[in-house]
């Protein structure tokens, strides 16, 4: 059992018993590093209902424990705070409690319960993944695993931007400047062809316009009357319409692409549940705009377009069906969500994870699908996040100045195995293990690096400083674990029976306290859809680790059953470790 759930039933007694008034909730909290106390009773909200002085009525619950809960030692009131002292006794039992369990922190499914469906990566296909992908992706990846582990099912699953002129720029400049090049005759990744030939679209984009303003058109004439642009359009035109030759190019560039994503995919450690794809969704979606203007929800115009009215929910006037019928972004995303829940029918909430720049629109999905009676509407969440850029400023995929997502895995690997080399620690390693820990390395600091920030806040990646082996680092934290292990292999005695220790040392007992915390870091994580609350956890535990690491002797502590404790203690550091980073996607290296 928690401490607040041993503590709240004799707290409330105590309320009764010295007040006669009872509470429904008690309000705890860490207590504050320069005061004594394990946990600490917030008084104020208690003078709601109990009139006096906070110190007095904080000195007489404390009176109150400490006679009648064996867990209770001491206390002491500072203003309104009941900073209390919890019993070793305690603390060793809670130990050996969650000693053998190994997800301990993990809740488990219920019966009946809600399934969760997180959305994330949604790329096009004219461009490889970049650093904007990657942050998604790490979000979104994470977030499913957190709820995961908070005890719910959930379905990973993305919307692939398949269709559209952007498509179209990237097969139109294959087709005219490609030569027939593929990723096999060209070395590179399906992916990264294409890009190329977006990139290429651009750049003749570019010269026509320029060709077309020295002739005397403006510039905004220009942008529209250049040949390259007008080829694209037709080249849309006659993908909608099926021309035969236009869908086995868009078919064939299309495969490129998804065969260099699954290997990205597959280097990031993320991984889908399900896929949509534009090309099927983007007509899902008109039958409910019917069904909508049958209920009034929406109204027609004259000119036979769709509206929607949310001025009084205090958005504005949105257009659901163009006037000739054809479907906006809108109409698509209203029939994807439903028929989400229709491939899924235990599905009862959904979580999109896309960047801040459409809020808005998010907000008027949200409204459309609960003024249309969906009942799991009331449970969709806009995982909202900023943007990432690196020290040199923003990125740009039709000029080609993005990070690309390999790449830089590929960056990160070599960096760690450059700092790995000049530490020098690698003796006896074999090359094949070699690469496996620059790989770990540099991923863990690629991924803690982005996933330690709240989502909602923008963010610099900084590639040096994310591998650095101090401060808040991924490898700082792999390197803790590795630490942790050698002390494994080096204990030469049993230590799976629980000690018989009953007094701690300081340093064990706030380890342990930051331990228990570990469920509670999941359920907020959980809820708040933010890795950033696991990561910083994981970072401040091992930062305990270490305090206890210099401040206690381990493996060189004469009396065998505190040498015992310190070791299972530093086992149970460990397995948290590994199971936080494996909700953030992070590997753990057993040595470095």
């Amino acid at each position: 059992m928690s401490l607040q759930e041993i503590l709240s039933p004799s707290i409330k007694k105590a309320i009764q018993e010295l007040f006669e008034v009872s509470i429904e909730k008690i309000e705890f909290q860490a207590t504050r590093k320069d005061f004594e106390g394990d946990i600490t009773v917030v008084i104020f909200p208690l003078l709601k209902v109990i009139k006096g002085n906070p110190v007095e009525i904080g000195t007489k619950i404390g009176n109150y424990l400490t006679e009648n809960l064996n867990e209770v030692e001491k206390f002491n009131v500072v203003a309104g705070f009941l900073n209390i002292v919890i019993s070793d006794v305690y603390f060793v039992n809670f130990f050996n409690e969650i000693l053998p369990n190994k997800t301990f922190g993990f809740g488990s499914v219920t019966e009946n319960d809600k399934a969760v469906m997180v959305e994330y990566s949604s790329p096009n296909t004219n461009k490889p993944l970049h650093l904007g992908h990657v942050r998604n992706n790490l979000l979104g990846y994470s977030v499913a695993e957190i709820i995961k582990a908070s005890g719910k099912k959930v379905y990973k699953t993305q919307i692939i931007n398949d269709r559209g002129i952007h498509i179209c720029k990237s097969m139109l400049a294959w087709q005219k400047f490609g030569q027939g090049e593929t990723p096999e005759t060209s070395g590179l990744k399906g992916d990264h062809l294409v890009g190329k030939y977006y990139v290429r679209f651009d750049q003749e984009y570019k010269l026509q316009i320029s060709d077309l303003i020295s002739k005397g058109i403006t510039e905004e004439e220009a942008k529209k009357l250049a040949p390259i642009i007008l080829e694209a359009q037709q080249m849309l035109l006659d993908w909608e319409a099926g021309k035969p030759e236009v869908i086995q190019l868009w078919k064939t560039m299309n495969q490129w692409v998804y065969d260099g994503f699954a290997q990205t995919y597959k280097n990031l450690g993320v991984d889908f549940d399900s896929y949509y794809y534009e090309s099927n969704t983007y007509l899902l979606g008109k039958e409910v705009v019917q069904f909508g203007l049958e209920k009034g929800i929406f109204e027609k115009d004259p000119d036979g377009s769709v509206w929607i009215d949310l001025t009084e929910d205090g958005l504005d006037r949105k257009i659901v069906l163009r006037s000739d019928g054809t479907a906006v972004y809108m109409t698509q995303d209203i029939g994807t969500a439903i028929q989400r829940v229709k491939d899924f029918p235990d599905v009862g909430g959904m979580v999109y994870t896309v960047g801040n720049e459409q809020d808005y629109h998010f907000k008027v999905l949200f409204l459309i699908l609960k003024k249309l009676g969906f009942d799991w509407a009331a449970n969709l969440f806009h995982l909202s996040y900023g943007m990432v850029e690196l020290p040199s400023g923003k990125m740009k995929s039709r000029e080609g100045t993005v990070v690309d997502a390999d790449d830089l895995m590929q960056e990160m690997t070599a960096t760690a195995q450059s700092i790995s080399e000049a530490l020098g620690k690698l003796e006896g390693y074999s090359s094949e293990e070699k690469a496996k820990l620059y790989k770990t390395i540099g991923l863990g600091a690629l991924k803690y690096y982005i996933l330690k920030v709240d989502p909602k806040k923008s963010m610099t990646f900084n590639p040096e400083e994310s591998v650095d082996f101090a401060g808040n680092t991924g490898p700082f934290i792999q390197y803790t674990y590795a630490r942790i292990q050698s002390i494994l292999r080096k204990a030469n005695f049993d230590f799976v029976t629980p000690s018989e220790v009953k007094v701690l040392h300081e340093k064990e007992k706030e380890l342990v306290k930051q331990l228990a915390l570990f469920p509670e870091i999941i359920q907020n994580a959980a809820q708040n859809h933010s890795p950033a609350l696991l990561a910083n956890y994981t970072y401040d535990l091992v930062k305990e680790f270490n305090s206890f690491y210099q401040n206690v002797s381990i493996l060189g502590e004469e009396n065998l059953d505190k040498k015992v404790f310190r070791v299972q203690l530093s086992q149970k550091v460990a397995d948290t470790i590994k199971l936080a980073f494996r909700l953030l996607g992070i590997d753990v290296p057993e040595r470095m």
